[in-house]
């Protein structure tokens, strides 16, 4: 087929490298204008936009696509570009991973096909912007990639085709975004092979859960929490934001990254956040609810180091509070 695909980050990249390898070609990019990065902040083309210029593959970056919206001049632009997309290279249809921006009705009507969305869950489970994230957070022993016809919902279409993906316990958003990313692409070319036999059908209106974009704030360990669910989120918050804890030394407070933990059972015998035990084989801390043995742990300018490097250069004792 011919394409129009619209995406922005590395899962996104990863479909679009797998259509290419199918067959199919990709008459147009859409993706997020550049954003600043690294130490200079320098502007920087998102990893679809890399693509599309390595292959010679023309690229539209319009701030919105709403013809009412805040950037009206850059929806026109747009829908002059989808519309030559349309006519002059005879584009089947749209499709739509990670893009970062919201369809409107006039876009979702352009092509023959529509729009086809790859979605990185099983849905109706984690509508929305971070569903690896909050799948690993909530303790899901399963995921997977759901290709779908888009609507004008918030990832409410047709389900065209599902394939599952096992959660390991250990899995990591880095790690599990990987693996999805790449299921990803195996899905769409397989719906793209039969794509007018797919069957369409609707989500269940039971089981919706909506995975709202990750907040920095949410980064702060809180140690109320039971030691299970910390060592989700510390899972499920690596490569972003990160969770954090402060540590009291003799310059000051500084801001701890935890990034690797495992949960144990144990009878409360301290104040959540204080320190029981520290040697090579972690950092075990009370928690509301068990205690956090920490294994991966990073201080600020340094680097992730496992906790007998840790320790070495940053002793703690038993007794020691990591709390503000």
């Amino acid at each position: 087929m011919r394409l129009i695909f619209a995406g922005t980050p590395e899962f996104a990249q990863a479909a679009m490298a797998a259509l290419h390898a199918a067959g199919h070609e990709i008459v147009l990019v859409l993706t997020q204008p550049d954003r600043p990065a690294g130490r200079g902040m320098k502007l920087q083309p998102s990893p679809v936009k890399q693509w599309a210029l390595d292959h010679a593959v023309p690229v539209a970056q319009p701030r919105s696509l709403r013809l009412d919206g805040k950037y009206p001049e850059d929806a026109a632009a747009a829908r002059q570009t989808l519309l030559d997309a349309k006519l002059d290279h005879q584009a089947d249809a749209m499709i739509v991973a990670a893009y970062g921006l919201i369809l409107p009705q006039w876009v979702l009507d352009l092509p023959p096909k529509g729009c086809l969305n790859i979605h990185a869950s099983l849905l109706p489970r984690w509508r929305g912007a971070a569903p690896i994230h909050r799948a690993i957070e909530a303790g899901d022993a399963q995921t997977g990639i759901t290709i779908m016809q888009m609507d004008a919902g918030l990832d409410t279409g047709d389900m065209l085709l599902v394939l599952p993906c096992a959660i390991a316990p250990t899995d990591t958003t880095t790690v599990l975004h990987d693996r999805l990313a790449a299921l990803g692409g195996q899905a769409i070319v397989k719906a793209l092979a039969s794509l007018d036999a797919l069957p369409h059908q609707p989500q269940s209106a039971e089981g919706v859960t909506y995975a709202h974009k990750i907040d920095k704030a949410e980064a702060a360990l809180d140690w109320a929490l039971s030691a299970e669910v910390l060592a989700r989120r510390i899972r499920a918050f690596d490569p972003f934001p990160g969770m954090t804890v402060p540590l009291t030394t003799d310059s000051g407070v500084e801001t701890l990254k935890l990034w690797q933990a495992t949960a144990h059972p144990s009878v409360q015998v301290a104040q959540p956040g204080t320190v029981l035990s520290a040697d090579a084989s972690g950092v075990r801390v009370a928690c509301g609810e068990g205690q956090l043995c920490l294994t991966q742990l990073q201080r600020p300018g340094g680097k992730r180091l496992v906790a007998a490097e840790f320790l070495r250069g940053c002793p703690l004792q038993p007794g020691q509070r990591l709390v503000a």
